[in-house]
């Protein structure tokens, strides 16, 4: 099973449910939660903008190289845009295997080609209203994402 999503609200971690409801094949079941954070003050919200269509398909792309990779039983990735708030959920990956080996590295992989390779923008805006520039790709993201050979 495979869920995809981009939106604007807030998820929660009952979206995971589907994933293992039914189920008595499933072992492991892996999260990841992604939070805005205030940047110690410096910010009152995190814009992020996307391609719609190319966002999805560059989504669906890598979540099907994890399941190619790893055994999958199930997968999950939300992914929200808009104005997003200190302490809000920005990300939401599960993935769902018979071994949690499989899971966590599955999960890791996502997040690691989420945070580089997915279509999103990021711009920052401070607590006095300034609307920053748009945020560059970090040199650590990079450099997780090369070690899955990307």
């Amino acid at each position: 099973m495979k869920i995809l999503r981009l939106q604007k609200e807030p998820f929660t971690a009952a979206e995971i449910a589907p994933l293992t409801e039914g189920r008595s094949d499933i072992g492991a079941l892996v999260t990841f939660t992604g939070l805005c954070r205030d940047e110690e003050g410096r910010l009152a919200a995190l814009e992020i903008e996307h391609y719609p269509g190319m966002a999805e398909a560059e989504i669906e792309r890598v979540v099907d190289e994890a399941c190619r990779r790893w055994p999958l039983e199930g997968v999950l990735v939300i992914h929200r845009y808009g104005l997003i708030r200190p302490g809000e959920p920005i990300v939401l990956v599960a993935t769902a295997s018979k071994h949690r080996t499989e899971a966590f590295a599955a999960a890791q992989f996502l997040m690691d080609y989420l945070k580089t390779h997915a279509p999103f923008w990021k711009r920052e805006h401070g607590p006095n209203g300034r609307v920053g520039d748009w945020v560059g790709a970090r040199e650590e993201d990079e450099a997780a994402v090369r070690r899955w050979g990307g």
